[in-house]
């Protein structure tokens, strides 16, 4: 769609060459009605210093002085007038002068005599061409000097944009910044317009970008500041019309710039702002696309109101430069949202989606990451199911941020999954979580057989080490089983008591090895409350490391009424300043599993004893008001009670757990593990663990100090409730 001829664009290669542009002073604010009066003042103060002159010289002529000594005044006026007001101003002047003089001293005072009057024309006439030579050179001077005081501005803009610009790496501030550079000292209004995905850390849609087209409005201002300061941007939609001026500079790649004859020009060729708070419309315009390594991220639109002088090609070659490096800038910030986005996903994947129920605790977890000028750390949590509906808390902290340290934490987090699955205890899991740690920094150690590229990426890499809490809570027996590697101790809060921090042996950090992990059990009460945590959450520049402990404590001493405002309570309180670490917090609240729902026998070592078990499970079924779930409980129990009187070894015993899922466990007195195996046609064993991990849900082993604990977990049919009598002790 071409322009309308009372619309003209022009290029910023289409000028005049030859024109000197440091005689135009767009960067000063210019009025065009306030350098006129003080023209005409001079001049109109000259025409009648020359008529009052020359009445003084007919006065004093007719009262018969000697006038010859006003006649070397008057050649003065030529001078002063060349001094003061431009060339043509002082032609006048000079020519009037002359005039006057050629009067005077020509006709009206005849008693001069000839040579007098010559002489005084004479000087006359010369002081005339003396002021023309003067003002010629001093308006030479002065557009000598102008143009280096509007050199030395715009270096000074050009030095201000490459200072002020791209001090964050955050896309929208950076936008800011441009438009707060160019504004006053530039333009009456800047507006930086950039592709919805770069906002997004993503790459636009490669040009070219023929209108109409869609944008987001990052950054504004105006004059006055008041102006920009009651309308933020807010990432308003705007729209460039197909032949507006931002639309021809996307489509063309390079700067456009034009003038408005009218106010239907700006509502047509120029984008409306969507705050809708311009007071005047734009009187020359100028549009710069944002380009950077080869992408088109948006455009910077500048507009002068009618008070000052329109852009010029030495403006548009100033415009561009400043967008150039404007736009290296945002694309920085680009790239780095980009790679942070994807760093936070990461790290969000690899940490649990959601807390997924457990009978044993009712768990809350919260992970804040660190600031944006530091990158995402290693912190993790965890909530593991183990059998015997016991659960396992987990936090740790890989040190370190950024990518290595999130892979690092997804692979440790998978290895503690791991080993808690096989029911290590704390102590145990954490010389295995070590031993994994140390493979880890050998595995990722710089090699000196690596090239330059690798030396640089090895750097970065320094020592992997971690630290680790891990605790076990049972809810049958109450007890929690805890050990550390170099974290901070969890925090207790008892029902009816304040907070207080778990006796926990602090180990070695892993990584470090050697040194042994010591555990701790302690018996919690229905009701508990348990915080886990980083220490991003108590550790601040601003305070030691015992007073935010003690701050923590008091926190957790408040009490609130659900875990959900408990958790959100805690780091309300305690996280000012998340520019140091990311922070993994995890509040649990104990649950009790009393006789209701749960039950056990001890068996003797006699395989008449399996018949009595599946008899003892049936009723006790019966009894919770589960007959459905009979017939699979019984073949499990008899599998696993014959396996146990079978190939174990006194005391035998058999327990039924029944909350969300019923679980059979049968212990016996001997540390050996059974395997699953695929029994082949003619064996006459084998098949009965088969069976079981074929008819439960999920079966395993766990190794106690007095032997082994096989278990299986059966699904319960929905919409079950718990009995409310007591279980049966004996059949």
């Amino acid at each position: 769609m071409p322009l309308p001829a009372r619309f003209p664009v022009v290029s910023p290669y289409g000028s005049r060459p030859e024109e000197d542009v440091m005689h135009r002073t767009p960067l000063v604010p210019h009025r065009a009605g306030t350098a006129a009066p003080p023209v005409r003042a001079t001049l109109i103060t000259l025409l009648i210093a020359v008529v009052v002159v020359a009445g003084a010289r007919l006065v004093l002529a007719a009262a018969g002085m000697q006038v010859m000594g006003m006649a070397e005044y008057s050649t003065l006026i030529p001078v002063v007038a060349a001094a003061l007001v431009p060339l043509r101003q002082t032609l006048v002047v000079g020519l009037a002068n002359l005039a006057v003089g050629i009067l005077a001293y020509g006709i009206l005072l005849p008693s001069m005599s000839h040579a007098s009057r010559i002489t005084v024309i004479t000087a006359l006439v010369a002081s005339l061409l003396v002021s023309l030579a003067v003002c010629r050179t001093r308006i030479a001077a002065e557009g000598h000097l102008k143009g280096l005081m509007v050199a030395r501005e715009r270096l000074t803009l050009l030095s201000e944009a490459s200072s002020r610009v791209g001090g964050t790496l955050d896309v929208t501030r950076t936008a800011e910044e441009l438009a707060e550079v160019a504004v006053r000292r530039f333009a009456d209004h800047a507006a930086v317009d950039l592709f919805d995905p770069v906002l997004k850390g993503e790459e636009p849609a490669p040009g070219p970008h023929a209108g109409p087209v869609t944008l987001r409005r990052a950054a504004r201002r105006s004059v006055p500041a008041a102006l920009a300061a009651a309308a933020p941007p807010g990432r308003s939609t705007v729209t460039y019309c197909r032949g507006s001026v931002p639309a021809l500079s996307l489509l063309r790649g390079v700067p456009v710039h034009g003038q408005f004859t009218g106010a239907a020009d700006g509502e047509d060729y120029w984008p409306a702002d969507p705050d809708g708070t311009d007071t005047q419309a734009p009187h020359s315009a100028l549009a710069v696309p944002l380009r950077a390594r080869g992408v088109t991220l948006g455009a910077a639109l500048f507009t002068r109101s009618r008070h000052r002088d329109p852009f010029d090609a030495a403006d548009v070659l100033l415009a561009q430069e400043i967008a150039a490096r404007a736009a290296v800038c945002v694309d920085n910030a680009r790239r780095y949202t980009h790679e942070r986005a994807t760093s936070v996903a990461l790290q969000r994947s690899l940490l649990p989606q959601v807390v997924p129920p457990q009978p044993a605790v009712q768990a809350v977890a919260r992970y804040l990451p660190a600031d944006i000028g530091v990158g995402v750390g290693g912190d993790w949590y965890d909530v593991i199911p183990l059998s015997g509906a016991r659960v396992a808390l987990v936090v740790g902290d890989v040190v370190g941020h950024g990518i290595r340290a999130s892979a690092a934490m997804g692979r440790l987090r998978a290895a503690v999954r791991t080993l808690a699955d096989i029911d290590l205890p704390p102590d145990e899991l954490l010389t295995h979580l070590d031993d994994i740690v140390i493979r880890l920094q050998s595995e990722t150690s710089p090699t000196p057989a690596g090239g330059a590229e690798d030396a640089v990426a090895d750097a970065d890499v320094g020592e992997f080490v971690a630290t680790c809490l891990y605790m076990v809570y049972d809810p049958i027996t109450r007890r929690c089983t805890a050990a550390r590697a170099g974290h901070p101790p969890p925090a207790v809060v008892r029902p009816g008591e304040g907070a207080r921090f778990l006796d926990v042996p602090a180990g070695p950090p892993l990584g470090v090895g050697g040194l042994p992990f010591e555990t701790s059990e302690v018996h919690l009460p229905e009701g508990s409350l348990l915080a886990l945590y980083t220490d991003g959450l108590v550790e601040s520049p601003r305070h030691c490391l015992d007073e935010r402990l003690e701050r923590l404590l008091e926190v957790l001493s408040e009490p609130k009424p659900t875990l959900q405002e408990a958790c959100d309570h805690v780091l309300d309180m305690l996280v000012v300043d998340r520019t140091r670490d990311d922070i993994a917090l995890v509040v649990a609240r104990t649950r009790a599993l009393d006789d209701r729902h749960t039950v056990a026998w001890e068996l003797l070592e006699d395989l008449s004893e399996v018949a009595r078990a599946r008899d003892l499970a049936s009723l006790q079924l019966a009894h919770w008001g589960l007959p459905e779930a009979a017939f699979l409980a019984e073949l499990v129990v008899s599998e696993l009670v014959t396996n146990a009187i079978r190939y174990g070894g006194s005391p035998v015993q058999l327990r039924l757990i029944r909350h969300d899922t019923l679980i059979c466990e049968v212990s016996d007195g001997a540390h050996t593990a059974p395997h699953l195996r695929r029994a082949r046609t003619f064996d006459e064993g084998g098949r009965g663990l088969f069976i079981v991990a074929q008819l439960a849900e999920r079966w395993g082993t766990r190794q106690q100090s007095d032997g082994k604990t096989i278990w299986a977990e059966l699904a319960l049919p929905p919409a079950t409730a718990p009995a409310p009598a007591p279980a049966l002790a004996t059949l």
